[in-house]
């Protein structure tokens, strides 16, 4: 019916509009929520850029103190193994040859005493006494390395027990001038060294720093642990060399315990490098704390903000509600539950219009009550309001369509409103109101109407009070041809189908 079409027109503009506060308060909480989360995201970026460039300066120099002393150290073994290819070595006294052969060897409390092995690996000489005690180190890595191999260079061995204290042995092999193999030069660096360099620096307690031969073999690292001394880490399969490439970081769990970390490796080209390692939870502390208090203020707002736009929300559906009530009051008359005159009026100028453009018939039926100021008269208002109703209720029940309108035209008198409706159409739901009308009534009180049906097709120039006009005519006929009948009025000139 026209009456709940309306109803539904008359809601919805508030309904989108609280619908559109909604979804703009949403996305506003979402936009503001993707803006915090970014910022976020990049102040943890900032974060670990910072500790990762802090670790990575802490590696590199650990690992340029590691260099700079194996470099020493190897211009010793390199001058040693020199001189060993001197004519005189062999013919001079045992002071002179110490004298020649360790004038210019690094001596420090860290790094041991340099020693000389002959081809058989029994040692020779050693600086720190003219007479060593007889030794071989014939099944040591660093000798089968230099025998078998000419091109070896420096070759730092795997952490080791090496004279009384843990150390990593540097060697160098001595060659005659044909390059034959003639023994070997060695000498330690002292696990106190890195213990004293490690104690140097400010690290955290869960903060690691590894020291790693090429061939991913741990040399030293902090915190100690023997059992990890020595440990190869293509041995564990979980751990990639991958993970960290030269200069390079990882973040996550490392190979030796189950901490995450933030690990940097260093990007010189020593023997040895260094891996720097943080913990996450160290490394996003200040962040986290400062992520959980932002997220708790954009939280809040955005609670607040949703509530509110709940509150406000359904104040306009109330408001909404309220309206239309107040809109229905105002064009429902009260005593039928039928649209009132302003109403109709305001609905017959839209169908006549939207008729005219789409030039499709608009009928009309204007019903009067047939008798009913006698009637009122006879039985009283209250009575007559019965009757008004009835004829009321048998209307709404005869016209169903959405866009159909039923009024009280006034008094006793009701106008229905038809688009797109014949004259032949039109007049079969007159009849149709007039007999559910005539059955409604009871023997003693017999009430009836009369109905006038007009119906057109609007053309420019004319207004739609012709078409009422029209109906009116044929509904006085209908009066004055005795009653509780329907005429269908007659107007040739308009194209009126009768």
């Amino acid at each position: 019916m026209l009456s709940g079409w309306r109803e539904v027109m008359a809601r919805r503009p508030w309904r989108i509009s609280a619908k559109l506060l909604i979804v703009s308060s949403v996305v506003t909480v979402i936009g503001f929520s993707a803006i915090c989360v970014n910022v976020m995201l990049d102040m943890r970026r900032g974060e670990e850029a910072l500790a990762r460039q802090t670790l990575e300066n802490l590696a590199t120099t650990i690992e340029a103190d590691i260099s700079r002393n194996i470099d020493v150290y190897d211009l010793s073994l390199k001058a040693v193994a020199s001189n060993m290819l001197l004519p005189e070595i062999g013919t001079v006294s045992k002071p002179i040859r110490q004298l020649i052969l360790f004038d210019h060897a690094t001596t420090a409390r860290h790094f041991g005493a340099i020693q000389v092995f002959d081809a058989e690996g029994r040692l020779t000489i050693d600086a720190s006494t003219l007479d060593p005690v007889p030794e071989n180190r014939s099944d040591e890595d660093y000798f089968r390395v230099h025998r078998d191999n000419p091109g070896a260079g420096l070759f730092i061995s795997r952490p080791m027990l090496f004279r009384g204290a843990y150390s990593i042995v540097l060697s160098r092999r001595i060659s005659d001038t044909d390059g034959g193999f003639m023994g070997v030069v060695a000498g330690s660096i002292r696990f106190s060294y890195f213990h004293e360099l490690f104690e140097r620096l400010s690290l955290e307690p869960e903060d690691t720093i590894t020291v790693l031969r090429r061939d991913r073999t741990i040399m030293m690292r902090r915190p100690f642990d023997l059992d990890v001394i020595g440990t190869n880490l293509s041995e564990r399969q979980r751990w990639k060399a991958n993970n960290l490439r030269i200069g390079s970081s990882f973040a996550g769990q490392g190979p030796i315990d189950e901490t995450p970390r933030l690990y940097v490796r260093s990007n010189g080209a020593s023997p040895l490098f260094v891996v720097a390692g943080k913990p996450l939870d160290v490394v996003f502390a200040l962040w986290r704390t400062e992520a959980l208090r932002i997220g708790a203020v954009v939280l809040v707002l955005a609670l607040f903000v949703l509530g509110s736009t709940i509150v406000l929300a359904r104040e306009i559906g109330r408001r909404a509600e309220a309206e239309r009530k107040l809109e229905e009051m105002a064009t429902t008359d009260a005593l039928t539950g039928l649209r009132n005159r302003r109403k109709f009026d305001s609905v017959i100028d839209v169908e006549w219009r939207r008729a005219m453009r789409q030039q499709t018939s608009v009928a009309l039926l204007m019903i009067d009550a047939d008798h009913f100021k006698a009637y009122n008269d006879t039985f009283g208002h209250q009575a007559g309001d019965q009757v008004l109703v009835g004829i009321a209720i048998c209307i709404s029940d005869s016209v169903r369509r959405a866009g159909d309108c039923a009024a009280r035209y006034g008094g006793e008198e009701f106008a229905v409103l038809l688009p797109n409706t014949s004259a032949t159409d039109a007049f079969k739901i007159a009849e149709t109101i007039r007999c559910k009308v005539q059955g409604w009534s009871d023997d003693q009180t017999t009430s009836t109407v009369s109905c006038g049906v007009a119906s057109l097709v609007p053309t420019a120039g004319l207004e739609w009070s012709i078409l009422v006009n029209a109906a009116d005519k044929a509904l006085y006929a209908a009066k004055a041809g005795g009653r509780n009948q329907s005429v269908v009025a007659n107007l040739p000139k308009l194209s009126l189908v009768a």
